[in-house]
């Protein structure tokens, strides 16, 4: 008796860029999450290289990007100018070299003023429009995030809203409360959702805290028990980035990708309207 189809490949397994084909269904949309930890890589803090090293990373980021052939994509630890990274702006730079037209970048760094930007990200291929950008207030000391987007992928009549998130990784209380915050501000948007990010958690060890995901917003993952680890990229084991999407939508594909170009890998899925 032949083994199931997901026991013998996996639907998330990690796909080598140029085996990463795009589905036959006629509106599904690619969608990309990653982490690029402020572009240093594996290295251990971005202000130990010099700005020539970081725009090689950075380069190398962009290039999956592009090679990704996602439409929209979120960042996490994304930088604008910043003294700690390079003083250029890492978003900008990888719009470019990933061939996405429209991108925003949100500052959820307190103490840096204008020069220690960091947040969340969305490059994309659409237009971006109702944006919104929001620093988690939690705690005084809170360096995470999000931002959300409108944006009307081709071929779907109509828009969705589209979240990068970047959650705490040490406190899950605080996560609870961030996630709160969370849905307050998109819920009013009344739009089909896509949340995307970084959430430093898995699925099952904060079933509890992350509910109002699913009870309020209606949100579900892709498969959220299997195995589809992310972190750390090197010998992945964690699975803490994650894309979630509302009952309008279907996942018709999902994959973490191999290419270490920062602490996390990437994730992409193709999604399409119910």
């Amino acid at each position: 008796m032949q083994a199931p189809l997901w026991l013998m490949e996996p639907p998330w397994r990690r796909v080598p860029l140029d085996r990463l084909e795009r589905t036959d269904s006629e509106h599904a949309t690619r969608f990309l999450t990653m982490n690029i930890a402020h572009g240093r890589k594996l290295a251990t803090h971005q202000a130990l290289l010099s700005p020539g090293r970081l725009r090689a990373n950075l380069q190398e980021i962009g290039e999956v990007l592009r090679r990704s052939e996602a439409s929209v994509v979120a960042l996490q630890e994304a930088d604008g100018p910043s003294v700690w990274s390079g003083n250029f702006d890492h978003v900008e730079t990888l719009a470019r070299i990933g061939g996405h037209d429209h991108f925003y970048r949100g500052d959820h760094n307190p103490f840096g003023g204008t020069n220690l930007t960091s947040g969340t990200a969305l490059l994309s291929e659409y237009g971006l429009r109702d944006i919104e950008s929001q620093r988690f207030e939690v705690s005084w000391r809170d360096t995470k995030g999000f931002v959300v987007s409108a944006v009307e992928p081709r071929g779907w009549g109509g828009e969705v809203d589209v979240v990068s998130l970047h959650l705490e990784p040490f406190m899950p209380g605080q996560r609870r409360r961030q996630i709160h915050q969370l849905c307050e501000a998109v819920l009013p948007r009344r739009r089909p959702l896509v949340v995307l990010g970084d959430f430093n958690c898995s699925w099952s060890e904060e079933s509890r805290r992350l509910r109002p995901l699913t009870d309020t917003l209606g949100l579900r993952p892709y498969q959220p028990y299997r195995k589809a680890p992310t972190y750390p990229a090197k010998r992945p084991w964690r699975r803490l980035d994650w894309i979630l999407i509302s009952p309008e939508l279907d996942f018709v594909d999902y994959h973490t990708l191999p290419n270490p170009v920062s602490d996390h890998l990437g994730v992409v899925a193709d999604i399409e309207p119910r």
